[in-house]
């Protein structure tokens, strides 16, 4: 099965001390959706920077394109 999931963030989200690993250290949790390394950041939102708002896109092979929202079931698109 495949699905589309709509993550808005262009950044991680870095965990508060109590949540770090003695053996890791720093770690930053993927907040795009683009991480080869997900659920961690691996610096992948920088491809985000020159998005649009309001435009939703697609990234596969490392390339993006805009894409049509559709809307499978009741309700507004946002």
């Amino acid at each position: 099965m495949t699905r589309l999931v709509e993550l808005e963030e262009t950044g991680p989200r870095k965990l508060d001390p109590s949540d770090l690993d003695d053996e890791n250290g720093d770690i930053a949790v993927c907040q795009c959706g683009l991480s080869e390394s997900f659920p961690f950041c691996d610096g992948s939102h920088r491809q985000t920077r020159d998005e649009d708002d309001g435009t939703t896109y697609v990234y596969e092979d490392g390339d993006r394109r805009a894409v049509e929202r559709l809307v499978t079931a009741e309700g507004d698109a946002e």
